[in-house]
């Protein structure tokens, strides 16, 4: 029996359009995201065959799939909830995100200083991966990451908030090669309701994730 299910979208394939076209939404979920469930699973299934069997010659290339496929599951399952066609501007205390805000500013210095920062980590990754805005536990603060493929370079216990997907799958069919101008359109179609709300999640189980004496 299958773990782990493809999510379904939270809106239609256009509605992130004209700053994410409605094909490459479509190919984006039903095959890329779908694949990396896919990957999952049958790694799981592989693992259990190796524990079965008591065959341990592929366990590295197995561990290393596991988490490969996973994080892409887990990163693309929040990337979709992250945006939306009625998003954008910054968060403020106006619209109900203002710890939100504060916290982008505590840990920033400024909505600018975070904004750029971001920008720059997901525009820069080399080769495929992801700039991500995430909650660190230990300090209590937040943190920018930039994360190779979907499972590298990031700090242990950290929770992605907020993701930009960097992978040219994400945008070449519309952007080419202009990562840049990809990231830069992405803010326009963010949907800090739902980051404010994992942030506001992310904080609450803190301490379960991290005992700290």
């Amino acid at each position: 029996m299958p773990v782990y299910t493809l999510p379904e979208l939270p809106y239609d394939y256009a509605a992130l359009a004209p700053v994410i076209s409605p094909e490459i939404i479509e190919l984006h979920h039903d095959k890329h995201h779908a694949a990396y469930v896919k990957g999952a699973n049958d790694t799981l299934e592989q693992l259990a065959e190796a524990r079965d069997k008591e065959t341990w010659g592929a366990i590295n290339g197995l561990e290393k799939n596991l988490a490969f496929h996973l994080s892409g599951h887990i990163l693309h399952s929040i990337y979709w909830q992250n945006m939306t066609g009625d998003g954008g501007g910054e968060p403020l205390e106006k619209d109900g995100v203002g710890e939100l805000a504060d916290a982008i500013a505590e840990s920033f210095g400024s909505f600018a200083g975070f904004k750029a920062q971001l920008t720059k980590a997901a525009a820069t990754t080399q080769g495929s991966g992801w700039g991500v805005l995430a909650y660190e536990p230990l300090s209590g603060r937040l943190v920018v990451e930039q994360v190779y493929d979907h499972q590298g370079n990031v700090g242990q216990g950290s929770t992605p908030i907020l993701v930009f997907d960097a992978w040219e799958h994400a945008f070449y069919l519309q952007y080419k090669n202009q990562k840049v101008d990809f990231i830069d359109a992405m803010w326009a179609v963010v949907n800090w309701q739902d980051v404010a709300r994992r942030y506001a999640a992310a904080r609450s189980r803190a301490d379960v994730l991290l005992l700290t004496p």
